[in-house]
């Protein structure tokens, strides 16, 4: 009887190996190292999607291409594009293109985002040999002016917008509006960098390209002056507080937790609330809330919570983040999904 016990004993140990084996191998893929895109964003050229580094073994990728603007900011799906590789067509001139990765297993699947190109070109647009600078003064109340650059064959015309750049020259959003050749420096540019796309123009088509970067613009005496007939006042400006930036970087879900990375950008330091919320079709929304503490101009947080098992369903599980910093000032909205089969 001892023997048969012991032989029960072991199979039920071997069993139950074989159920926690079975169970640590049950995820669906991670991304750790986003999608990228090579090849030159022109019409007529070819543009080929990298699957990025995922863990979990995905065994099949599927491909997603989006026209965004010409920011890369507010992207949306390009009907049919669903290979691995995409052709410019000619709608998409003048915007930026990105692509969506979603990798999958017997267990489930997860997407990740390229960062998006450049600006895509004509085919037969002028071409660029020495790149557009900006020159002038980067503080409040200054001035700073783009050249055109040098083209073959000379454009017959330019177009410009202006986008102000983190401190470090990334993340370069355009600026409403500012589509001159020369830029008033404003006090929500302080912190910034700024640079101008130019486009120049020809029989041919479009071809578009990102100027220098300005330095770091400063408001170095904090202070307006006001003129009168006899005399000159300097009056104390008044204290500048801008809405807080942020930038979603990358969302996972492991298990039942989801992980988010985000940047925050903001002209003051110390506390910033940051919101989390949970959306899915089948369930109701869930806001989660934590801070982070602002030690410098810009810092990368991660954070973590427990995703319910409703948003795990399939479908799409949208993340959306949101800064607010001491003054009630609230960042843009700033979203991300995975898609659960």
């Amino acid at each position: 009887m001892m023997k048969i016990k012991g032989g029960v004993i072991a199979l039920v140990v071997v069993a139950a190996a074989a159920i926690f084996a079975a169970a640590a191998r049950a995820a669906a893929p991670v991304n750790s190292t986003p999608p990228t895109i090579s090849g030159t964003a022109k019409v007529g050229a070819t543009l080929t999607a990298s699957d990025g580094s995922w863990t979990n073994s995905p065994t099949s990728f599927s491909y997603q291409w989006q026209r965004c603007g010409s920011d890369g900011t507010g992207c949306g799906d390009i009907n049919g594009a669903t290979s691995k590789t995409y052709s410019p067509a000619s709608g998409d001139v003048g915007h930026a293109l990105r692509v969506v990765v979603t990798a999958g297993n017997a267990d489930g699947k997860a997407s990740a985002s390229s960062n998006a190109t450049d600006p895509v070109n004509s085919a037969n647009g002028p071409t660029n040999s020495v790149r557009p600078s900006v020159s002038g003064t980067a503080e409040v109340g200054g001035t700073l002016t783009v050249s055109n650059g040098s083209w073959s064959p000379t454009p017959t015309s330019f177009g410009r917008q202006w986008q102000r750049c983190d401190g470090d020259g990334s993340s370069c959003l355009n600026i409403s509006g500012a589509t001159g050749q020369s830029y008033g420096i404003r006090t929500g540019d302080v912190g910034h960098r700024l640079r101008a796309l130019v486009t120049a123009r020809s029989s041919g088509g479009n071809t578009t390209v990102a100027s220098s970067l300005s330095s770091l613009v400063t408001n170095p005496t904090g202070t307006t002056v006001t003129t009168t007939t006899t005399t000159t006042t300097t009056t104390p400006a008044p204290p500048v507080n801008r809405a807080p930036r942020l930038a979603f970087l990358s969302l996972r879900v492991i298990g039942a937790r989801t992980y988010a990375r985000f940047r925050v950008c903001d002209d003051r330091g110390g506390r910033i609330t940051i919101t989390a919320r949970d959306n899915h079709n089948r369930v109701l929304a869930v806001t989660h809330r934590s801070s982070v503490v602002l030690r410098a101009s810009c810092n990368t947080y991660s954070r973590k919570w427990l995703l319910r098992r409703g948003f795990r369903l399939p479908g799409r599980y949208v993340a959306t983040l949101r800064a607010r910093d001491a003054q009630g000032h609230l960042s843009v909205l700033r979203s991300r999904s995975i898609i659960f089969r």
